[in-house]
């Protein structure tokens, strides 16, 4: 594993190192491969000692809507958090649209998220999230990403 900005893949001390997301929200386990500033690959491996199985649902655990979409996020973050000028760097939700569930995910599933950059430009990311579980689709959504470090210059002067 390359835990360092500009690294191609990142277990769970590189992830912590480059984004800002700490348990309990921290919802991906491994980066397998990223090119950075295009894309990354990432893993989410659900157990059933997640903190939120026992009350999604009791009696038919799944992983809740939010949780995979922040997943989703969490992945596309990797995509320009793994750039060294913005490695480590604090992000903000700026939207978040088309978001598709296709398919329940639960306890023993294992979620591949592929995340795709296409935009980068003036603190501003887009791009897209897909995850899949056993290569079926499960989840899907677009996303925009502001980098308020870098918005905050191009704030009007009051």
């Amino acid at each position: 594993m390359h835990n360092e900005p500009g690294g191609s893949s990142f277990d769970i001390k590189g992830i912590l190192k480059a984004q800002c997301n700490r348990s309990p929200m921290l919802f991906i386990d491994r980066v397998c491969h990223c090119v950075p500033g295009q894309s990354a690959t990432s893993e989410k491996n659900f157990t059933y000692n997640e903190w939120f199985f026992p009350t999604h649902y009791e009696d038919d655990p799944n992983v809740p809507g939010f949780v995979l979409v922040e997943s989703l996020v969490q992945s596309f973050l990797m995509t320009f958090l793994s750039l060294p000028e913005h490695f480590g760097s604090r992000t903000s939700f700026l939207t978040i649209k088309e978001t598709q569930f296709r398919r329940r995910v639960v306890p023993g599933d294992r979620l591949v998220i592929d995340s795709t950059l296409t935009s980068l430009k003036r603190g501003i990311a887009t791009g897209t999230s897909i995850g899949r579980v056993d290569g079926e689709l499960a989840v899907s959504t677009d996303v925009t990403i502001g980098l308020p470090k870098i918005l905050e210059k191009y704030k009007p002067k009051t």
